[in-house]
């Protein structure tokens, strides 16, 4: 029998915290989340962090764990995952993951291998020096030597990635794409009940810019500000994500603070494009617009609700 999965995911904005939240008060369930940056502590405004009251009393697992400073990447996701989902299990609840990087889901879904590769600190020390002070424009160019088809999947921001694809090739001696698209035929363990939240994107951009917008108000610059004053520099990794690199710009002198709001907001729109074509190649996946349910947070849980009794998952 496979163990029953529930996964949220979709583009940045697109209401996945909320429909999770919903979804667990209605199954007992306990929210994993699949998002590389809500892990880190102290930095909650950028990554659009769920707060305790927002989680009216969920589990959450994966948020606030981790030191700015500390590694994280989809091996460490992966086992933490697979450790919280076997105690979320035997607590009698339902896992739940939700979450927008999509490398991240599919590590769990297809039970990727990862032994091949051991992680090589000095190597990736070495990268992210080179990046810091070139630019991210020399790894990128580095990657597309070795491995084309991952430099046109991986965004040059994403530093993390990047390595990683550059590590691998290093010491498996062939493309990540390679061994990703094998690991991407295996068959999922679990019973998946796998949902996308999508919406016009001409909605999804405003949504976004609105975002940003009020993470501004809330305090973003402060939220940064306050991490550079606890020693958190921009050469990490953590603060290469968005809404981080962008405000240290900012701080730094860059750009004045209205070039680096409209730099986030396309940034950000330029990430949830990305998103929505990764999840384009997923298989297994429901599409659910929530526009076709007018935006009401219960009919799309409903609708979740009734697809996934059909199923057996609950």
């Amino acid at each position: 029998m496979k163990k029953p999965l529930i996964i949220i995911t979709g583009p940045t904005a697109s209401g996945k915290t909320s429909v999770s939240i919903e979804l667990a008060k209605a199954i007992n369930g306990a929210v994993i989340s699949a998002d590389s940056m809500q892990v880190y502590k102290y930095m909650d405004i950028g990554t659009a962090k769920v707060t305790k009251e927002e989680q009216q009393g969920v589990d959450h697992y994966l948020i606030d764990e981790l030191e700015p400073n500390e590694p994280f990447h989809v091996q460490l996701f992966q086992q933490k995952t697979k450790d919280y989902m076997d105690k979320i299990i035997s607590e009698g609840k339902q896992p739940i993951i939700a979450g927008g990087t999509g490398f991240y889901i599919q590590s769990i879904i297809y039970d990727t291998h990862f032994e091949a590769v051991e992680a090589d600190e000095s190597y990736r020390d070495e990268l992210l020096k080179l990046s810091n002070k070139k630019g991210v424009l020399v790894l990128h160019n580095q990657l597309k030597q070795v491995d084309p088809y991952s430099a046109e999947t991986i965004h040059p921001n994403n530093v993390k990635r990047v390595i990683r694809a550059l590590e691998y090739y290093r010491q498996a001696g062939q493309p990540i794409s390679v061994h990703n698209e094998k690991e991407r035929q295996r068959e999922t363990p679990y019973h998946l009940a796998y949902y996308v939240l999508t919406m016009n994107r001409e909605r999804l951009y405003s949504r976004i810019n609105e975002r940003v917008d009020l993470m501004i108000q809330k305090g973003l610059v402060e939220e940064v500000n306050h991490l550079k004053d606890m020693g958190y520099t921009k050469e990490l990794i953590a603060m290469k994500g968005l809404g981080y690199k962008e405000i240290f710009g900012y701080l730094d002198g860059e750009y004045d603070l209205d070039h680096a709001i409209n730099k986030l907001k396309r940034d950000t729109r330029h990430y949830a494009k990305r998103q929505l074509t990764w999840f384009k190649r997923e298989r297994q996946v429901s599409w659910l617009n929530v526009e076709d349910y007018d935006f009401n947070l219960q009919k799309i849980v409903d609708k979740i609700l009734k697809d996934i009794e059909l199923m057996k998952i609950i």
